[in-house]
């Protein structure tokens, strides 16, 4: 059992280190715009596959001993979660709400790398690995979270033993994830990289329209897509510019209305 507990505690930061490499080997950063766009890329697979995930792959018992006393934490729009550096003294459960992962460098300003939706397990890696948080997390709805702290993760896997067997399942597949995005973002091309990021988006937090479109509402920017994406700014405007003569995509008051069949064609190649 310690032999599992030691590779359950390994496994986060490989992940973190993995995801890092890869993505390195994967962009190339060989000048100063595109260090900081693949830095922001790099980040927003990290945030999404070790800031957060889900443990969809627990035994129902298991989740629910673990969460049972776990305090319930309030948070308006706009609220602040955790800032990245801070202790990770537990992880989160999303239960209610939306919430933003943002990420600053001195490249860029805040960029909006991940959209978390309800039965996001949020900061389990720093739970387990005792690391600090690596980006800052904060409501973009009025949200409702149960916080489950390391100690009382420890005190019940001191019970419970076999918990660490399926984290680290859990782990493994999270890696192999992590490999797989890094791939997929490497090979496709910039507006597959935009019509993706769209198309996410819209399952996030779209609205359905009267007409067959989604729209996407004007918390989110130009910048957030292109830093969502890993492709430039400017490259992610002219993007966008040439869809709306199109009209895949249509912009009005901030806001982002899509047209889902034709960028999922985009991502296609067709």
């Amino acid at each position: 059992m310690k032999r599992l507990v030691g590779l359950c505690e390994a496994l986060p930061v490989l992940l973190r280190a993995e995801v890092v490499s890869s993505q390195t080997r994967a962009c190339g950063w060989k000048y100063g715009e595109a260090f900081s766009v693949a830095r922001v890329q790099a980040a927003a697979v990290m945030v999404e596959l070790s800031v957060s995930g889900t443990w969809s792959g627990l035994p129902k018992e298991i989740a629910s001993d673990l969460l049972a006393t776990a305090p319930t934490r309030q948070l308006t729009a706009g609220d602040t979660l955790f800032e990245a550096g801070d202790a990770g003294d537990g992880c989160y459960r999303l239960d209610r709400g939306l919430l933003k992962v943002a990420l600053v460098s001195p490249q860029v300003r805040e960029q909006i790398v991940a959209i978390l939706t309800p039965g996001a397990i949020v900061g389990d890696l720093a739970m387990i690995d005792g690391l600090p948080r690596s980006a800052s997390v904060v409501a973009l709805t009025d949200c409702e979270l149960r916080f489950l702290s390391r100690h009382a993760f420890e005190e019940l896997a001191r019970e419970r033993p076999e918990i660490y067997r399926y984290l680290v399942k859990l782990l493994s597949a999270r890696l192999r994830q992590a490999d797989e995005t890094i791939a997929s973002m490497a090979f496709l091309p910039m507006k597959g990289r935009v019509a993706r990021t769209l198309l996410t988006l819209a399952e996030n937090v779209g609205e359905e329209t009267n007409s067959d479109g989604i729209l996407i509402p004007r918390m989110i920017n130009q910048g957030d897509i292109a830093a969502m994406a890993g492709v430039a700014r400017e490259n992610t405007s002219r993007i966008l510019s040439e869809w709306e003569r199109r009209k895949l995509v249509t912009k009005s008051s901030g806001s982002y209305w899509i047209d889902k069949a034709k960028l999922e064609r985009e991502i296609e190649g067709r």
